[in-house]
């Protein structure tokens, strides 16, 4: 019976570790296709977790019998501080925490600096950011917008901003964040405890498997050429409470993290370094962002779409047009020039104010999330 309480103390400890290691970023763990396994373990962790318990249970009083009384104590609460630590320090929702109050402000009453990058969402006539500095914390931050229920998530250490509808099935969902897989956050909704990947909105593993959440039109920029085009913005501000996570300097959007996660490669088409991934129709395309800073604007073609893809001059903001013509645009003090208009980067004509740039969807991200998740992208050389 001794044996019992051993094998339930070790296990124990086993599985609280294995619990939490497959769905963090861990020496190895994530360059593993182990979300089924994960995800077993986590659906049956109260099983695992009574099972090991009555293990314990079984041999306590055996285990107490012997002249070193003080191995079980130790084990005990060995176990115990493992059990507390990856449950309830180490989980991702413990580790990334909400924002207690969301807080925005117009120009006048925004207290971040104009070269904060934000992702930006304009519906019904309202225009909402939420700064990347912020948002890379809290992973996700639920709001609504002219109406309509979102989910603004950003992923640091794939650097994917994405913004979606908590919609399922026709239902409003909510959220927290559960993990990572493949360097990639992961929410689980509430309801049915699905795991949904932040990169695309995708159930990948649960009762809601092959389920994806409505992607809602985003825009990266900073916080002074957001206000340029949407003058009537409203700026998502600092939590007191998370201030201390915050990334208040920046250095993550300037590409200056040490993290080994987090950090920049300077040289192109490395693991690290950054892409415009552009996708129209189901057919994607990456652009270097090293060739796009010294290009400012690049006309191209994304399956049978004429696209334009521009930089601001303040080497942050990015956009991604559809080309109504083979038409090569071009580039002056922020502003593009077709042969019969000007149009600023939200897509607006400024010659012709009828006309409007569809605006198409384009991230900038790490290259080894867009590949990994658009595996069958072309790439622009």
């Amino acid at each position: 019976m001794k044996k019992l309480f051993y094998i339930g103390v070790a296990g124990l400890a086993l599985f609280e570790i294995a619990n939490v290691y497959f769905i963090m970023p861990m020496p190895g763990s994530q360059r593993m296709n182990s979300l089924g396994f994960a995800y077993f373990l986590y659906s049956y962790r109260w099983v695992f977790r009574i099972i090991f318990g009555l293990g314990i249970i079984s041999g306590l009083a055996p285990a107490f019998k012997g002249k070193r009384k003080w191995v079980p104590v130790l084990l005990l609460i060995t176990s115990a501080g493992i059990t507390y630590v990856f449950n309830f320090i180490m989980s991702a929702d413990q580790m990334f925490l909400q924002p207690k109050q969301l807080v925005f402000q117009s120009k006048e009453g925004n207290t971040l600096n104009d070269s904060s990058v934000v992702v930006g969402v304009v519906n019904n006539g309202q225009v909402k950011a939420y700064p990347v500095r912020l948002i890379l914390y809290h992973h996700q931050v639920q709001d609504t917008i002219g109406g309509k229920h979102i989910i603004a998530t950003y992923c640091n250490v794939c650097r994917t901003g994405r913004v979606y509808e908590p919609i399922v099935k026709g239902k409003f969902e909510k959220f927290r964040l559960v993990g990572m897989d493949h360097f990639n956050a992961m929410l689980e909704d509430m309801s049915t405890q699905s795991w949904w990947r932040q990169v695309n909105g995708e159930a990948v593993t649960g009762k809601l498997k092959g389920e994806v959440l409505p992607e809602m039109e985003s825009m990266q920029m900073t916080i002074k050429k957001l206000f340029e085009l949407f003058p009537n913005a409203r700026v998502m501000q600092e939590d007191i409470t998370s201030k201390s996570h915050y990334d208040t300097l920046g250095r993550f959007e300037k590409g200056k993290s040490k993290g080994n996660l987090t950090r920049t490669d300077s040289v192109s088409w490395q693991d690290k370094s950054w892409v415009v991934g552009v996708e129209v129709t189901g057919k994607t395309k990456a652009y270097d962002w090293n060739q796009l800073k010294k290009m400012r604007i690049i006309n191209d073609m994304v399956g049978n779409q004429p696209i334009a893809l521009v930089l601001a001059s303040d080497n942050q903001s990015y956009f991604a047009f559809a080309r109504k013509t083979n038409e090569a645009y071009t580039l002056k003090n922020d502003s593009i020039f077709s042969a019969d208009n000007v149009f600023d980067f939200s897509g607006r004509g400024i010659t012709h104010p009828a006309q409007h740039l569809k605006r198409l969807k384009a991230s900038q991200e790490f290259w080894h999330s867009w590949k990994t998740f658009y595996p069958d992208t072309e790439v622009f050389k």
